[in-house]
């Protein structure tokens, strides 16, 4: 399996945005409030005269109110406000949000400059979030901001540092890709660990795939799984891919189709392609499912070969020439053949020659 590394996307905060204070708090209706509801409409007013008297913690907090929709009505444009004015009084968690308010124009007309110039405020302060977000526009030469490796790894260091876990997933890629840093794969070993014990599913999956394929570390295959199984289980689909797999082969674990169906369909489910792919196979073969079904066999082949699959591409060639699990139709078998032996797939050009006469 090809080992993927990649920086987690940066810049993820709920932060929203306005252009006009908010004067009183406007509660949602409702006809029967449960004691949750009442308690934070309560915190919300609580927070509102608190932000009118100048409590700056209390404008940040009144903002998280009006983003959310938590004891108030929600409003993007309230809630950049009191972000706004909380920033302004220097508050690294309010420069933060605002930050994330200008880059996805959230409230507020969408403007990346200025995101950069809030993040960088709240990362001066020793605002992790900040500080990871900031290394990632510099990482992806995103936020209208220069690649620029070094001050990436600048950044995410800083918060890495601080216990974020992101920041140190990032980190550990900086060490194994030579990014803004000379390559360290023992340092690249030891900063995804850190963010995989912390839950962090991209680590654990990351840390999956070196215990399997030797790594930077020895070779483990129930560490593998392990690691597999905590990330699958958080719902990242490369690892509910991978963890299935473990299963169809009997790879650290006892051999289980019907398992492995299971982690398969929550991967294909967030269109995670080979695992598309894979249920195709066991409903065209009716392993570890109640009975074959070329239907659906079909259209889990054809989602996978939309994203390049190359098996995929030539199943879905096959139904069409064949006319199982999809109406015959030999132009579109053609069509997808040609995609198929274009990438090297000898079938798929034999199939080619079959229906074009050659």
């Amino acid at each position: 399996m090809k080992k993927r590394s990649m920086f987690t996307a940066a810049c993820l905060a709920l932060a929203v945005a306005s252009s006009a204070v908010a004067q009183a708090v406007t509660t949602a209706p409702t006809t029967q409030k449960t004691a949750a509801q009442i308690q934070a409409e309560k915190q919300a007013e609580s927070y509102t005269k608190a932000a009118q008297a100048g409590n700056v913690e209390a404008m940040y907090n009144l903002g998280l109110c009006y983003a959310k929709g938590d004891g108030v009505v929600e409003d993007v444009v309230q809630a950049a406000q009191w972000y706004t004015r909380a920033a302004e009084k220097g508050h690294p968690q309010a420069q933060c949000a605002l930050a994330a308010s200008y880059l996805f124009g959230l409230g507020v007309k969408r403007d990346p400059p200025k995101a950069v110039e809030w993040y960088t405020k709240a990362a001066d302060k020793g605002f992790a979030e900040a500080q990871f977000n900031l290394g990632g526009c510099y990482a992806l030469g995103a936020a209208g901001v220069k690649k620029d490796p070094a001050k990436a790894f600048a950044w995410f260091q800083k918060a890495a540092q601080q216990g974020h876990a992101g920041a140190q997933h990032n980190l550990g890629v900086c060490y194994e890709e030579g990014a803004g840093v000379a390559k360290d794969p023992a340092k690249a070993v030891e900063w995804i660990r850190k963010a995989a014990e912390q839950g962090y599913a991209r680590s654990q999956y990351n840390l999956g795939l070196r215990y399997e394929h030797a790594q930077g570390v020895n070779k483990d295959i129930a560490q593998a799984v392990a690691w597999y199984k905590k990330a699958a289980e958080q719902g990242f689909a490369a690892a509910q891919y991978a963890y299935g797999v473990c299963f169809a082969d009997g790879v650290g674990v006892k051999q289980d189709i019907k398992q492995a169906v299971a982690w398969f369909e929550k991967a294909a489910e967030q269109d995670h392609p080979l695992a598309q792919y894979n249920l195709g196979v066991c409903y065209e073969t009716g392993e570890g499912v109640d009975k074959k079904d070329a239907v659906r066999a079909f259209r889990w082949y054809r989602k996978a070969a939309l994203q390049d699959v190359t098996e995929a591409q030539y199943a879905v060639g096959v139904a069409y020439e064949d006319g199982h699990g999809a109406r015959q139709d030999h132009e579109r078998a053609i069509h997808w053949y040609k995609k198929a032996a274009a990438a090297g797939h000898e079938d798929a050009a034999e199939g080619l020659k079959r229906l074009q006469g050659e």
